[in-house]
């Protein structure tokens, strides 16, 4: 599966997260908007509630690309 197959998903099941890599969270959506068309295309796996990371050339998990936190609550009036 690639980075952009699991966005996507992610957009469409309009997960209530956020995608933290070193410098910034990230809506899944805008990551789709921003990111280079080899970088969408980058093999990876989704653990549910916890990362994104890369699978390199060998089919292991590599270098995690994205951490995943959960949206905070707005507050109910």
């Amino acid at each position: 599966m690639s980075l952009k197959d699991i966005l996507e998903k992610l957009v469409q099941g309009k997960a209530p997260i956020l995608l933290s890599d070193s410098n910034k969270d990230w809506e899944a959506g805008a990551l789709l908007e921003t990111l280079s068309e080899p970088m969408l295309k980058r093999a990876a796996y989704f653990q549910p509630g916890m990362y994104i990371a890369e699978i390199n050339e060998g089919g292991y998990l590599g270098t995690v690309l994205y951490k995943v936190k959960q949206k905070a609550q707005e507050a109910q009036l």
